[in-house]
């Protein structure tokens, strides 16, 4: 039987189905959460509304599987005949659709919940062999947003290696030179790339690993998103955002810091000072209870005070986006921080990070990752703030 954390009864019985099931593989969060298995190719996990599960893989993963599963009850495409299947459809899609729908009827199922993303192609042969299928929004979703004490760990790891991989970067900018404007780091020009590939290499010494680290500057930081490439300037923003993930656990982090080599104008002190207050804020306000707008709306108020614009007013630039995001096995995932009606709980992990952005100015972000606990939050980001170098 399924341990209780991982049951979706009542999801099930709200939906009016008898199981839930899902395909995916070792890009799908939701599938590795439950089963605690990964491969590379897709494969199915099933629950019942009793609260059986299966594992339906390929007979070259069940070794395998049956050591890293936490799913006891393991099926094969060979147990359910999938070579015979495709020698009758004359396709394999169609073949190993006819194993789900083998699958289910075994399982006494007739009605079934999937999630949103779930095949077409599947679900159409499911129909069409007499199935009901209901979509339904991920009910491992919310339960993934409350963190057990080995996720907080492997977390806590991930945020070890990005700060080491933070303080790098920001050494090498720190430790630069700088020429009519342009930073140069022995004698080359120091680019957006080069700080890239220092936090890749510095990621990879701990097991991790990050695809879409953020390193920009200058106007490109008026861009939430943006990036630099090429040389980055002297007395101008960077900002340096990373969110690696454990290779091995599988788990994200995510930090931010915003830096400048050189003088900064008073216009960017105002903004840096500006974005501090509002994290401190926003940073106070997180405990278990507290709805998730008010610490998004106590930003927002920040920001206006220090008179700067947010979107609340209608504004297009200044603070443009939510106050954060849960982290977890998805870099963005439950709960959100912004304007929703979700109450914080305890073992949510949550980032705060305010921005302000202006395309003749330029970009500040923080960010800090944050676990919610009974009194309050444990800051889970130990780096240093400090803006200009």
């Amino acid at each position: 039987m399924i341990e209780p954390e991982f049951s979706i009864k009542k999801a099930l019985e709200e939906a009016g189905t008898d199981a839930y099931l899902m395909t995916g593989n070792i890009h799908d969060s939701d599938i590795y959460y439950v089963t605690r298995f990964l491969a590379s190719d897709d494969f199915v996990y099933l629950q019942t509304g009793a609260g059986e599960e299966v594992l339906f893989i390929s007979e070259m993963e069940k070794g395998r599987a049956e050591i890293e599963s936490r799913v006891s009850t393991i099926k094969t495409n060979q147990d359910l005949g999938y070579r015979e299947k495709i020698k009758e459809k004359k396709d394999a899609s169609i073949a190993y659709a006819a194993c789900i729908s083998e699958l289910l009827s075994g399982e006494g199922i007739k009605r079934v919940a999937v999630p949103y993303y779930f095949p077409i192609f599947y679900s159409n042969s499911l129909k069409e062999a007499g199935f009901s299928v209901v979509p339904i929004k991920s009910p491992f979703r919310k339960i993934r947003s409350l963190k057990r004490s080995e996720e907080i760990e492997a977390i806590k790891y991930a945020q070890t290696a990005g700060e080491k991989a933070m303080k790098a970067a920001i050494a090498l900018i720190a430790g630069a030179e700088e020429r009519e404007g342009i930073l140069y780091h022995e004698g080359q020009v120091l680019t957006g790339s080069k700080v890239l590939s220092v936090i890749d290499h510095a990621l990879l010494d701990y097991g991790c690993e990050a695809e879409e680290t953020i390193v920009s500057c200058g106007r490109d930081t008026s861009n939430p998103h943006g990036t630099t490439d090429g040389p980055l300037k002297a007395n101008a923003p960077i900002i340096l955002d990373i969110f690696p993930r454990s290779k091995k656990k599988r788990y994200f982090a995510d930090m931010t810091r915003t830096v400048l080599h050189g003088k900064a104008s008073e216009e960017l002190k105002k903004m840096y000072e500006a974005v501090f207050a509002a994290q401190k804020k926003g940073l106070e306000m997180v405990k278990p209870g507290v709805p998730a707008a008010d610490v998004h709306n106590a930003v927002c108020d920040v920001f206006e005070a220090h008179g700067y614009d947010t979107y609340m007013s209608g504004s297009k630039v200044g603070f443009i986006h939510s106050t954060g995001h849960g982290v977890g096995l998805d870099i963005h995932e439950l709960p959100g921080v912004g304007e929703n009606g979700v109450l914080l709980e305890v073992g949510n992990v949550i980032t705060i990070e305010p921005g302000l952005y202006y395309p003749e100015t330029g970009g500040i972000r923080l960010e800090d990752m944050v676990l919610v606990t009974e009194n309050g939050c444990e800051n889970l980001t130990g780096l240093e703030k400090r803006f200009v170098l």
